[in-house]
């Protein structure tokens, strides 16, 4: 069975099964509990990392200390802390496992050198990023003028196996409401 990462890469292109080898052994694959983070922020986001397993979720605190969810990742994406990542610079956001993960990570420097050796996964990466951020930008847009009560539908009918396995408070930090008023919601849809 080819490996999920591999797999992912080869909807963008074929991989030689050589390459497919360089590529893993670059990656390590680190299992996480649920509330752990691959990565905690306040510093410089060097990994990428590609969910296995499980769901993440990416996450800072505002200035009064709330908690906000600016999305989810679930299984076979890649993801980090673009910005940072790619500019070297600071980033409070964080990356937290929402449920129990495996996640297969690659430094920054590791993914150099690949793309050194393998010089066309550079844009595979890049065409990846590049959808994702759209993803993002249409997701988010979808919920603007949307009722709390609506924004939650929305949100269960777009994913509803996130919002089986992750905490509702990770899913009411991602709507922008509070538990107590998604525990409400639910109630009344049910």
């Amino acid at each position: 069975m080819p490996n999920p990462l591999i797999s992912y890469f080869q909807q963008f292109r074929h991989i030689a099964a050589d390459d497919a080898r360089l590529i893993l052994a670059a990656f390590e694959l680190k299992s996480y509990k649920e509330g752990e983070y691959p990565f905690k922020g306040h510093r410089v986001c060097s990994e990428m990392y590609f969910v296995c397993k499980g769901v993440v979720r990416i996450a800072t605190h505002n200035e009064r200390g709330v908690d906000i969810t600016h999305f989810f990742y679930r299984e076979n994406n890649l993801c980090t802390i673009l910005q940072s990542f790619n500019e070297g610079s600071i980033t409070p956001t964080a990356i937290q496992a929402c449920c129990d993960a495996e996640i297969m990570v690659i430094t920054k420097t590791r993914l150099m050198a690949l793309y050194a050796e393998l010089s066309y996964l550079r844009d595979i990466i890049d065409d990846i990023n590049q959808q994702h951020l759209i993803h993002k930008v249409n997701v988010r847009n979808r919920y603007i003028g949307e009722t709390a009560d609506d924004q939650y539908r929305l949100f269960v009918e777009q994913n509803p196996d996130i919002a089986l396995r992750v905490p509702l408070k990770d899913i009411a930090s991602y709507l922008g409401i509070t538990p107590q008023s998604l525990s409400r919601i639910r109630k009344n849809i049910r």
